[in-house]
């Protein structure tokens, strides 16, 4: 019985692991210090609780908006607080970089412009977009400690493939 037990978990344990894997898990993000890029983003704002079904709202209707072919683009958010922070409160964008300002965008979409050619550091690493965002946030944070970069409160996340994502902070001046 025990020596079953032991071979069906670890069965599962590779298959896990397996599945970890195809998802980019054990990828490392690389840290570039760069010139930002500017960026157009339809979407919509949220301001609130990360536990609000409002924030998953706007995260779903991001994807149908790409499913759809209402807009072509890849995923995209910025976050004007710090997405990775222990605060129960986020300060959102949330949507679709775009190629550029003058696409038909849907009724309930706005358009933000991230402005480019400022310091930044950019985060990439190939993984999941649901998993790419935590080692992304950890490396650039890693990166500015080392060099001693203070970063702006102000975050750009883009997912130009299922398995590749994006961060750009920029650095304080």
């Amino acid at each position: 019985m025990n020596k079953k037990f032991l071979l069906v978990m670890a069965v599962l344990a590779v298959i896990v692991g397996a599945f970890y894997a195809y998802l980019g898990g054990f990828s490392s993000a690389q840290v570039t210090e760069v010139s930002s890029e500017q960026l157009y983003m339809a979407g919509r704002s949220f301001k609130g609780s990360v536990n609000d079904n409002a924030i998953n709202d706007a995260f779903r209707r991001a994807a149908e908006v790409l499913d759809k072919k209402e807009l072509e683009g890849m995923l995209g958010n910025i976050y004007y607080n710090n997405p990775e922070g222990r605060a129960d409160s986020v300060d959102a964008f949330i949507g679709v970089v775009i190629p550029d300002s003058s696409v038909q965008l849907p009724a309930d979409y706005e358009l933000r412009v991230v402005p480019g050619g400022r310091r930044a550091l950019r985060g990439e690493v190939n993984a999941h977009y649901m998993l790419s965002p935590n080692k992304l946030y950890e490396a650039i944070f890693n990166y500015a400690e080392e060099k001693s970069l203070e970063l702006e409160t102000f975050y750009v996340e883009w997912f130009p493939e299922d398995h590749q994502g994006i961060v750009e902070v920029p650095v304080k001046e």
